[in-house]
């Protein structure tokens, strides 16, 4: 509920405050007094967009300030909650616009964005204006007005779930199938490359240990000749080398007690003898164990010859290089058949989910097509209340193979508003979708009618009206005030209107009104009291100076 409205330097009010009632408040005033700048001042702070030329006095700032009483609405509290906002008694939201034109929102005195303003005013208020019947002809509306009647909120909600679950779910199908494509292209020719070195089969190193072996055996007749020599040389020849040095200890030998260093010269030379006898057998073994191989030279050759081919092939230069390919392509192959698998699985959860889309969308429909013959009955009864005796609505609901985002219906209301009496509403031609047929006044009376019954059903917000009953006088606005006063029985309405019948039903009338202060214009307005009362209402009537008779009939107006 707004409970307090704060307008400072806007337009052409300069600061007013209005304390508004719980039930159905009234606004009325003269043609450009302003009573439209106020509700234009109330959706700043439910989040539209500023306008510099707002600002009166380019000196000092705009300011527009609602305090609402949020009551135990748990959307609003759920609201604070996730924005890290306080929760207290009062809803404060105001709007700042400072001199130089930059726009400031704060809920609770706490900085905001402009969405988040938006977001909270959409629960806080619904803002009618006349313009915005042309939402009534949108599809969207049209649904959430069935739903609101069938009472689906939670229904839904869990349907929007499972869809957009679904729609996910079925965007990573493709997109696995997409990759999947992609890399069966290359399958086959990455299948031949990894056979190609599996069946190579090259251990680590092998490459180049088999050049090293080639080298080897390629020179094993001269590796063998030299190693020949060195041992003809130590132990064979005439004067071996090994021979010569023993020979030598012993000169020395013999004198090493005369020389404090002859001893240890002794002792290397016996080291010496012993490294040239250990060379001289390990000379024998590596002898021994050389061979000139033409069959290994040949398969080494032909090995070397495949190795070189494979790394030219793979722009490589070593066998662990070669390895590191093989067992990306094993990856990759193994890649494709997990993919299948997780395809299997993800595609098995699509259609688990799909069936549990489908199930809750024909429920919805259900209750939706349930809902349209008692919808047609109230709202048909509503429009001959409010001056519309021969209008008729009909909401037409056909279910779809397809889901979409709000179940598997497409929806659309039509309106005739000439059924002559007698005739058979459902012929041919006669309706036609409301964006096509129906008129400024008719839209306006037929979106009070809807509102008034959904708000039977579901809790909304405070319902401000801005000249709804546009178009109309008499007995039909009566109704219109009729209806005004039931909805304000379940929520706040306030209502700016020009209709006499209508402001008799106010719970509070507020009067707006232009006066001089200075050289300039300023609104100001002023809740009237019962004889306050009497006297604008006589005045709505037969004008400026209301004749005893108008006085009477506005006397009866707020009695009844």
């Amino acid at each position: 509920m707004l409970t307090r409205l704060f307008i400072q330097n806007y337009v052409i009010i300069d600061e007013l405050e209005i304390d508004f009632s719980s039930r159905l408040n009234v606004i009325t005033g003269e043609t450009g007094a302003g009573k439209s700048i106020i509700v234009g001042a109330l959706g700043l702070i439910l989040g539209e967009r500023a306008d510099a030329t707002s600002l009166v006095n380019k000196e000092k700032k705009c300011v527009i300030e609602g305090v609402f009483d949020p009551g135990e609405k748990e959307t609003i509290s759920h609201f604070l909650k996730i924005n890290e906002l306080d929760i207290l008694e009062e809803l404060i939201v105001r709007r700042e616009i400072t001199v130089n034109c930059k726009s400031r929102a704060f809920i609770n005195d706490t900085p905001v964005n402009l969405s988040q303003m938006q977001e909270l005013g959409l629960l806080l208020v619904d803002l009618h204006r006349q313009f915005y019947t042309l939402e009534l002809c949108e599809s969207g509306f049209q649904r959430q007005v069935l739903d609101a009647l069938a009472g689906h909120a939670e229904l839904v909600q869990e349907y929007r779930e499972k869809y957009s679950r679904w729609k996910m779910l079925s965007k990573e199908t493709e997109d696995l199938k997409a990759q999947q494509l992609k890399l069966e292209k290359e399958t086959d020719y990455n299948r031949f490359q990894f056979n190609e070195l599996e069946e190579a089969g090259f251990r680590e190193n092998e490459i180049e240990e088999a050049e090293a072996e080639l080298k080897m055996l390629s020179n094993a007749e001269g590796i063998r000749s030299a190693l020949d020599k060195a041992l003809f040389e130590l132990k064979e020849s005439e004067t071996p080398l090994i021979q010569q040095l023993k020979v030598l200890m012993n000169q020395l030998g013999s004198y090493s007690s005369y020389h404090p260093e002859l001893p240890e010269i002794l002792q290397r030379m016996q080291s010496a003898q012993v490294e040239l006898q250990d060379i001289a057998g390990d000379i024998i073994r590596i002898s021994n164990h050389i061979h000139y191989d033409p069959e290994k030279i040949e398969r080494l050759n032909e090995r070397l010859s495949l190795g070189y081919k494979l790394q030219k092939k793979h722009g490589v230069k070593s066998t662990a290089e070669l390895i590191e390919i093989k067992n990306q392509l094993e990856e990759k192959l193994q890649a494709v058949q997990n993919l299948d698998e997780a395809i299997r699985k993800i595609e098995k959860e699509t259609a688990l989910v799909s069936v549990e889309a489908e199930k809750l969308a024909s429920k919805i429909s259900a209750g939706r097509l349930k809902e349209i013959k008692p919808f047609e009955e109230k709202v048909n009864k509503l429009l001959a209340q409010v001056g519309m005796p021969n209008a008729r609505l009909k909401a037409e609901v056909q279910v779809q193979k397809e889901l979409n985002a709000f179940g598997n219906n497409t929806i659309e209301f039509l309106f005739n508003a000439n059924v002559t009496k007698g005739a058979k509403e459902d012929k041919a031609g006669q309706f036609a979708p409301i964006r096509k047929v129906a008129s400024g006044g008719e839209l306006s009376r037929l979106m009070l009618c809807i509102k008034s019954l959904v708000a039977q059903s579901v809790h909304l917000p405070v319902l401000i009206f801005d000249e709804i009953d546009s178009g109309i006088s008499g007995e039909a606005a009566r109704q219109v005030g009729i209806i005004m006063k039931d909805l304000a029985a379940r929520m706040q309405v306030i209502c700016i209107t020009h209709q006499p019948q209508i402001a008799g039903k106010a719970d509070a009338h507020y009067f707006v009104y232009k006066e001089i202060v200075g050289k300039k214009v300023q609104t100001g307005i002023r809740l009237l009291n019962d004889d306050e009362r009497i006297i604008t209402i006589a005045q709505m009537l037969s004008g400026e100076k209301p004749t005893a008779a108008a006085l009477a009939n506005a006397r009866e107006m707020i009695m009844n």
